[in-house]
């Protein structure tokens, strides 16, 4: 995982570093050079940045490119910037959100500056040298945190208006039939069963805007900044995928190999499995839901 852990120092940056520190000597609070940067490893989509200065240490998020080289809609860094610096008056934790700079003439493309989260990110969802208990703890507060995510209230947070109207389950059912249906090499019965199965089993409630929140879209163990010790999380990473959801329940499900969420009403499970699980105390909407620890 060294790959994706750390920073590196880039040869050559995509922008003028001289233009950008000039820009946040002006419009950043506190902000006195020299900067230097550095550029986080992984394969993010939207290039990320450490910005260190004598006395502060800042995250840098930006556009790959201009807008106009762009997918439309794609790498909605503003988005993300929104989202995060509404949820910071909510139980969520995030980082707290700088500054947003849209004007492509400073540095060539859009960016925000965000506060830099003294953390570790478990790229290994194994959580291999944790013992089970270590490991219960990590995904139990991974469950803590969804379940503040999904029981926010978008109106008191101004994110009323915050992604797509409509029905995010129709969408989705639709998007991925049809990307089904454009694929089709051989034809699946049991797949034109269900595409035709699924929309007519979409719940009242899914189309009940009393029950709309807040969803990542990428919520995993990977894109949480946790504690440099503690079963803790510090910042939700990288909501560019996020959006309103009008919720069957409230909490989703978050996938990874010693961890699965589910609640009542939404998937049926063996008593004996069941009986092995512990009750989640995270959500307070009164749904009955588990944690499984493998």
């Amino acid at each position: 995982m060294d790959a994706y852990t750390g920073t590196r120092t880039p040869s050559a940056l995509p922008f003028d570093p001289a233009a950008l520190q000039a820009y946040l000597q002006q419009h950043l609070n506190d902000f006195s050079g020299p900067l230097t940067i550095e550029q986080f490893k992984g394969g993010q989509s939207n290039p990320t940045y450490r910005l260190s200065t004598p006395g502060m240490r800042y995250v840098m998020r930006s556009k790959p490119g201009p807008v106009a080289k762009l997918l439309p809609s794609a790498h909605a860094i503003e988005r993300e910037f929104r989202v995060m610096k509404a949820l910071a008056a909510s139980a969520v934790p995030v980082a707290r959100m700088h500054l947003l700079c849209e004007d492509e003439a400073v540095i060539g493309r859009a960016f925000y500056i965000m506060e830099h989260v003294d953390g570790r990110v478990l790229w290994d969802q194994s959580l291999p040298g944790m013992s089970v208990a270590e490991r219960g703890a990590i995904y139990d507060e991974m469950n803590r945190v969804l379940a503040a995510l999904h029981t926010v209230d978008v109106k008191a947070l101004g994110l009323a208006d915050y992604g797509r109207p409509g029905s995010y389950f129709e969408r989705q059912i639709g998007r991925w039939s049809k990307q089904y249906a454009a694929s089709i090499t051989q034809p699946i019965e049991a797949m034109d069963r269900l595409i035709e199965w699924l929309p007519a089993q979409l719940p009242v409630s899914a189309r009940d805007d009393s029950q709309v929140g807040i969803v990542h879209g990428d919520y995993r163990l990977d894109n949480l900044m946790f504690h440099p010790t503690e079963p803790r999380v510090l910042a939700v990473l990288d909501w560019e995928l996020s959006g309103r959801n009008r919720f069957h329940r409230p909490c989703a499900r978050a996938r990874g190999l010693s961890f699965s969420l589910v609640c009542s009403g939404v998937q049926r499970l063996p008593a004996a499995v069941l009986a092995s699980s512990s009750s989640c105390t995270a959500c307070s909407a009164g749904y009955t839901c588990w944690s499984m620890k493998a």
